[in-house]
């Protein structure tokens, strides 16, 4: 792997006017501060102007020499640290805009003081310096980016300031500040501190310590509003104090250094820095509470050399930089914030952590020698030697695109790794640089030589940039002062270094494959991270990134396809993310007429994917001939299935068959011989087509339909069509039709709607007609299915078709595949018919005798335990009641919802030779008792009023009801059941066999 690509993301530079010696400076959105040294107290603006081009807004006095300075972009406020006799000064210079050299007022007022209205008209255009004063010496500062608040770090505790905006009159809107909350953090004096979004870093000499500030709710004891304690009481394991963890030592000459130690999220707590939250907010309404969640402890050792101890490790460059949402608006209270990341360092290596739901390192950076300064970018960390400018590549916008799409690794998106090994881009040499900052494109470098370096810097051969030929040097260098200077360096575009590390990955793509994909992801990293920009939307250069975005995913897409990696899948995605068709992807890697080229798997990959997908685009002859080439070269068992991809529609049928044929040689198979088939029926080879199909048994067929569904169906535009294959078959061998889609459907190759519409299209029907091979499908798919849902679902389909064709008098187009004998021995879900419902049946008039076969199937359905008769009845409503079918139905519905009584008056007042059937074969266990206290008085009652004239009611009641009561009932029992009009010859032999029964037992 290449860890040097010598790129050059610094342009042009040019030189800060400056009249004095800079001692601090920082950047705004679009200005440079420069605080002199303690020889004149000033601070002087700049404003930047394209290409880097300065240009001197003023300056403005400051009360003491600057110690810290940092600018707020929300509020466009600066904040600085003073000091005069010894004394250290927090102010904060608002309205700096309005001054000029020297001649514009300054309102000078101390934080919190009410604003007179008799000041608004002034205040409206004069510069407004705001004292904060803090009860102990401020040592940093830090602006959040996000809201402007400020953060103060003091001996022993940080203050917050919050950023508020007052409006003095509809014209008028004034800066100011509250300072709304103290932490206080014993045994702890911050180095740096870094604000944003309520997250706070802060550093010391070797310690580094993560915080966020969590708002809760409100307790209702206002007791507690006033104060809460965070404390860490457990021990870390490697962090404890010199007297818990070593002897005290009594020589001078010995030094004690505390173990190494890194704990992340929950772990951090064992950091024992306890600390304690003091709000200062006036108690209101609106008064907020925070809790401290730790989010991350390290503790560094200092640095020890065969030489002895090295005193001046110390970590430098605390900063937290924020990722905002790709698109977001770019003004700052609009912005949303994705992602956080925090970044520090000591002199030999600098860490980059992700702060967000998992706190974790992302890319450790190991400087070529000591390291003055650093400062990170969303592109790039700059880091400053003692001799060199050095770029290196981040990692932020690849862990900031998952945190705003977490599916991002799929098939359809892509984005290079985290954890891809960080590079240096360049290595710029300059003599003695000292501090530097960035923002946007530019980079402002100090550098600072010692005398005897003074005549080297002056050769140009010294000069490693291009300088402006408009460049103004106001101070000349005597040869008894240090020579000093301020840079502003321009960054070259995104598209510009894009463009050269694309033609620089060529130089690698054939001898070192890992860094030509490495340099190419990080030009795609490059490249996404400008479009994450807050300024994207509105930047000049928006369709260009745009257009490189697409052009990085081709490259990309190129290398996994081209070089044999193990990473070959990724092809896939970038291809798609490119928006390249499948012509263009093959016109990029299939060179023209080389019959010996081979293809990796990241290319046949994404071929394979791509062909398997319902696409709209359609390859010509010329480009699906040689994808077929292809896969019978590379991968031939994927022939079948590449050769139904909607892509394929062109492909030329004898080609394919001559491929299937060579490759059916050597792995046979049922779906080569169906794809045969197929294709020879495509050509109108109806000798091939039954060649074929004989070469397998109906069921191995049936079975072969599910290695490749599109033999019977392909989707055009989201639209399930036939294909020649199955309109063949509707016509030869409906059966094997059936059979199949069955299989499909029970392999999850195709639902039940999809099924419908399948066979609704290939009948020719209507969107209300149901074809009889539906039908047919649906007492299938009864045989084998063991869902319950789709169970009752079928049942209720297959129940409803029959109601309706008895009900309107209508035949089946085709004739069914199965008779009703052949469903109630094959399927469960049909039962035999009963008894009774024969003999309803045999009574009633021939006018039903066309659909027999669909009120037998019906019956027969019903007769079974498995349909829901509650589900079933809005279906079975349309029979009518005045025939034989509809008593059937009455009857046998009312005996599945318990009904019995209501079943037996039915059947007497229509059918009364069925009663007794209907008793025989229903009325047992808990309902016998029927027979004695429904149908033996019903029918006495009957018999009575009709007479004689009545002889099936006899016969039912003196063959079969009285007999079975003489059976069940004691004597007396019986007795009582019988009419006193009654003639006793006729009741005489039950009561004779009842009274033996007793008898006998």
């Amino acid at each position: 792997m290449v860890q040097l690509y010598n790129l050059h993301p610094f342009g042009s530079q040019r030189v800060v006017p400056c009249k004095q010696e800079p001692a601090h400076f920082c950047c705004g959105p679009d200005v440079l501060f420069v605080a002199s040294t303690a020889a004149s107290c000033r601070v002087e603006v700049f404003a930047v102007r394209e290409q880097g081009r300065c240009e001197a807004l003023g300056s403005f006095a400051t009360l003491g020499p600057v110690l810290r300075m940092a600018h707020s972009s929300a509020g466009d406020y600066l904040v600085t640290i003073e000091e005069k006799s010894k004394v250290t000064f927090l102010r904060a210079y608002m309205n700096w805009r309005y001054m000029s050299a020297g001649s514009s007022r300054v309102c000078v007022r101390m934080v919190g003081h009410k604003l007179e209205e008799s000041y608004s008209e002034t205040l409206k255009e004069q510069m407004s310096v705001v004292e904060m004063p803090l009860s102990d010496p401020p040592l940093c500062i830090s602006c959040c980016p996000v809201n402007g608040d400020l953060l103060v770090g003091c001996k022993n505790k940080l203050v917050m300031f919050c950023l508020k905006y007052l409006v003095i009159n509809q014209n008028l809107t004034v800066l100011d500040f509250e300072r709304s909350l103290i932490l206080h953090i014993d045994n702890l004096i911050p180095a740096e501190v870094a604000f944003c979004a309520r997250h706070i870093a802060v550093t010391t000499e070797l310690d580094v310590l993560i915080l966020k500030l969590e708002l809760v709710q409100r307790s209702a004891d206002r007791t507690e509003q006033c104060a809460q304690g965070v404390s860490a009481p457990e021990k870390a394991v490697d962090g404890g104090s010199p007297s818990t963890h070593a002897l005290q030592l009594e020589l001078d000459e010995f030094i004690i250094c505390q173990k190494p130690v890194e704990l992340l999220g929950e772990e951090s707590k064992l950091c024992e820095i306890p600390i304690t939250l003091e709000s200062t907010e006036l108690p209101t309404e609106d008064t907020k509470r925070f809790q401290v969640h730790y989010l991350l402890f390290r503790r560094f050792a200092p640095d020890q050399s065969p030489f002895g101890f090295c005193e001046e490790t110390k970590l430098h460059s605390l900063q937290l930089l924020p990722v905002y949402q790709t698109g977001c608006e770019e003004t700052e209270d609009k912005r949303k914030l994705l992602s956080l990341f925090c970044f520090f360092s000591l002199p030999h290596v600098g860490y980059l952590y992700s702060i967000g739901k998992l706190v974790e390192l992302i890319s450790t950076y190991q400087y070529s020698e000591k390291s003055e300064q650093a400062v990170l970018t969303p592109q790039f960390l700059h880091v400053i030697t003692s001799q060199n400018l050095q770029c290196f590549t981040v990692r932020c916008s690849a862990a900031a695109a998952r945190d705003e799409d977490p599916y991002i690794d799929t098939t359809v998106k892509a984005c290079p790794p985290v954890t891809l090994d960080v590079c240096t881009l360049r290595m710029q040499l300059f003599i003695g640089p000292r501090a530097i900052c960035h923002f946007e494109n530019h980079i402002i470098l100090l550098t600072k030589a010692d005398t005897e370096d003074i005549t080297e810097r002056r050769k140009p051969t010294r000069r490693m940039l291009s300088r402006k030929a408009d460049s103004i040097k106001s101070r000349t260098n005597s040869e008894s002062e240090p020579g000093w200077n301020l840079y502003i360096i321009n960054t070259v575009s995104t598209i510009q270094l894009y463009r050269e590390m694309v033609d620089y990955s060529r130089t690698y793509e054939n001898v070192k494959t890992e860094s030509c994909i490495h340099l190419l992801s990080e030009a795609h990293l490059l490249v996404r991270a400008a479009i994450m920009d807050p300024h994207f939307l509105k930047s000049d250069e928006k369709e260009d990134l745009l257009r490189a975005f697409r052009e990085s995913c081709a490259f990309l897409g190129d290398c996994y396809s081209r070089f044999d990696t193990k990473d070959y899948h990724l092809a896939l995605p970038y291809y798609r993310m490119s928006g390249l068709s499948m012509t263009e992807v093959l016109k990029r890697l299939v060179s023209e007429g080389d019959e010996m080229q081979t293809y990796e798997r990241g290319f046949i990959f994404y071929l394979t994917h791509s062909l398997n997908e319902d696409s709209n685009e359609e390859l010509n002859q010329e480009s699906g001939n040689k994808i077929l080439q292809i896969f019978y070269l590379m991968d031939p068992v994927q022939l079948p299935h590449i050769l139904f991809s909607p892509c394929m529609r062109n492909v030329c049928p004898l080609t394919a068959v001559k491929c299937l044929q060579k490759v059916e040689k050597r792995m046979p198979s049922v779906v080569l011989t169906l794809t045969k088939a197929f294709f020879a029926l495509k050509m109108g080879d109806l000798t091939m087509y039954e060649h074929e199909m004989d070469s397998y048994k109906e069921t191995a067929l049936a079975c072969g339909f599910i290695g490749q569904p599109r033999l019977l169906q392909q989707r055009k535009e989201g639209i399930v069509l036939p294909t020649e294959f199955a309109v063949h078959l509707k016509e030869m061998q409906p059966g094997l039709l059936v059979a199949a889609t069955v299989a499909l459907h029970e392999n999850s190759k195709i639902e039940l709607e999809e099924a419908e519409t399948f066979f609704k299209m290939l009948c020719g029907s209507s969107e209300n007609t149901i074809p009889q091979l539906l039908v047919d499908f649906w007492e299938a798919l009864l045989v084998v299915s063991s869902q319950e849902e789709i169970l009752q679902e079928l049942l209720l389909r297959v129940a409803s078709q029959y109601v309706w064709r008895i009900s309107k008098k209508q035949l089946p187009e085709t004739k069914p595949l199965k008779t009703t004998e052949d469903l109630i021995n094959s399927c469960s879900h049909f039962g035999l018919i009963f008894p009774w419902v024969t003999s309803v049946m045999s009574m009633g008039c021939s006018s039903d005798e066309d659909y027999r076969e669909d009120i037998s199937r019906l019956q027969s359905l019903l007769c079974s335990q498995s349909i829901s008769i509650s589900s079933a009845l809005p279906v079975l409503e349309p029979l009518t009641e005045a025939d034989d079918v509809g008593l059937t139905i009455r009857v046998l519905c009312n005996t599945r919802l318990g009904k019995y009584e209501e079943a037996i008056d039915q059947l007497l007042e229509r059918c009364p030779d069925a009663a007794v059937f209907y008793a025989q074969h229903e009325l047992k266990g808990d309902n016998q008792a029927l027979w004695w206290n429904k149908l033996l008085p019903e029918l006495c009652k009957r018999a009575r009023l009709t007479g004689n004239d009545c002889p099936v009611l006899i016969s039912s009641l003196k063959a079969e009801t009285l007999s079975v009561v003489a059976m069940e009932l004691e004597l007396r029992e019986f007795l009582s059941l019988l009419p006193e009009d009654g003639t006793a010859a006729f009741f005489l032999p039950h009561l004779l066999h009842c009274s033996q029964r007793k008898l006998l037992t």
